[in-house]
């Protein structure tokens, strides 16, 4: 396939400019119509690149956009799902250039959803032409690309089961993750559930002075904090009671196995900004971000937060907090944990109310699949190196609906890198990742048998 990116690298520019310069932002009601284009967008593309029928589906939210190949009910099926939409772009002033300008400059490409999840969905469209073109296809190949991933897949798990025959296939095959780095490739072997909470601490029927009420009555935000304080303990575990009754323990060779992957402490640390790390006890960096259950607050509000100074004690105090979890840990379950939980330390003398936002399961895929060895020889044929199966410490939460609903495995081979810096200003694409991505995908055809 080198030749043929070769060949129609500046038509393939042209064409993942034309879907990077749509702002389709799934959160933001004002790029609803920006949605439908870009789906549109796609349809064409694939249309152009050999597909048998594209088309727009209209949902709850979002569209859906379905194409597929079928050459006979003997191939093997693979079932390419991948999104659309994009995250949106603020901080804007922090961008070195317009977020749906695309630009290309050292050697990536800048722009809003270059990574995720554009640039990777569209090298399976041209992986898919190549071998159109080339006579080379023998599998059935469909497509679903959706718009709603950045705000968790709301309409898509109803569509998906409205249209489990349409989607039937043999492997779920998506690039919507990271690898290690792009000297050492790696193959994501599963993902971390999410059970996504908030908080909210009621106190007066308004904000009271702190001099005339301060050590009189209960501070929502004073008790907020002690609230969140008790989550976690020294540790590093949490303490919602059954939180951990789920977890499964890998064994020691299974650690050994996730641990070949090349990992420096003090290289994490200054990519982040950070002086230090923290986590559960007895478990590696790697392992806390992957294997290991965990508890985030992801923002407080509370009282007076603008310049200057306000004494008051303010009526209400709320935090969203995130659990990432682990295959086996259901999303359900831990939620209601969790509201037990706040409900039986929360002090009588305010009122404390627990919102459930949304939530998904993780799942695990085994290295010793067809679809896994096929990508693994793949990619080492790319790369000149075999891959090492990962853990993602990320949610995809359609993928193990869609894994239950159709009965088929998702196999996750991302391309993207962690210096991509999706959902942040500047994201950004390695032409080199996008180019070698195309190759892999190509030859994962070659080599995988259902």
């Amino acid at each position: 396939m080198k030749q043929y990116i070769k060949e129609n690298e500046s038509r393939f520019y042209e064409e993942l400019f034309s879907l990077l310069r749509i702002p389709s932002v799934s959160s933001e009601p004002e790029h609803k119509a920006d949605m439908g284009r870009c789906a549109s967008r796609l349809c064409e593309l694939l249309l152009s690149a050999g597909a048998d029928s594209a088309q727009v589906y209209p949902t709850a939210g979002h569209p859906v956009v379905f194409a597929q190949k079928l050459l006979s009910a003997e191939a093997p099926t693979v079932l390419v799902y991948g999104h659309y939409d994009v995250q949106p772009v603020d901080p804007i002033d922090e961008w070195k250039s317009a977020p749906f300008e695309p630009e290309i400059r050292d050697g990536a490409i800048y722009a809003r959803g270059a990574n995720d999840d554009k640039g990777q969905i569209f090298m399976h469209i041209k992986a898919f032409e190549y071998l159109c073109a080339s006579g080379r296809l023998r599998h059935n190949v469909k497509f679903i690309f959706e718009g709603e991933e950045e705000i968790s897949s709301p309409s898509l798990p109803e569509w998906v089961k409205a249209h489990k025959d349409l989607l039937a296939c043999d492997v779920i095959l998506v690039s919507d993750t990271t690898m290690i780095s792009a000297k050492v490739p790696s193959i994501n072997t599963g993902m971390r559930g999410l059970a996504y909470m908030e908080i909210v601490v009621k106190g007066p029927d308004a904000d009271l002075h702190s001099g005339h009420y301060g050590g009189a009555v209960a501070n929502p935000a004073n008790v907020l904090c002690q609230i969140i304080a008790s989550l976690i303990d020294k540790d590093g575990r949490v303490t919602i009671e059954g939180f951990y009754d789920d977890v499964v323990d890998l064994s020691s060779d299974e650690r050994a196995m996730l641990s070949k992957a090349p990992f420096s402490e003090q290289e994490f640390r200054d990519e982040i900004g950070v002086p230090g790390l923290r986590g559960e006890q007895g478990y590696t960096t790697q392992e806390r971000r992957s294997i290991r259950p965990c508890l985030d607050v992801n923002g407080i509000v509370g009282g007076f937060t603008a310049e200057g100074s306000k004494t008051i004690i303010p009526r209400q105090a709320s935090a969203k907090v995130s659990m990432r979890l682990v295959p086996n840990q259901h999303c359900e379950k831990i939620a209601d944990l969790f509201r037990k939980h706040i409900a039986r330390i929360a002090p009588s003398d305010v009122m404390v109310e627990v919102i459930e936002h949304h939530g998904c399961d993780g799942f695990l895929i085994p290295v010793s699949s067809k679809a896994y060895q096929a990508a693994s020889r793949a990619m080492g044929e790319v790369y000149g190196i075999e891959p090492v199966p990962s853990r993602g410490g990320g949610s995809i939460g359609i993928l193990a609906d869609m894994q239950q609903i159709l009965g088929a495995d998702p196999l996750l081979m991302g391309f993207g890198l962690e210096r991509d810096f999706i959902h942040s200003p500047n994201e950004s694409y390695l032409l080199d990742q996008l180019f070698k991505g195309m190759e892999s995908i190509a030859l994962f055809y070659k080599y995988y048998d259902k």
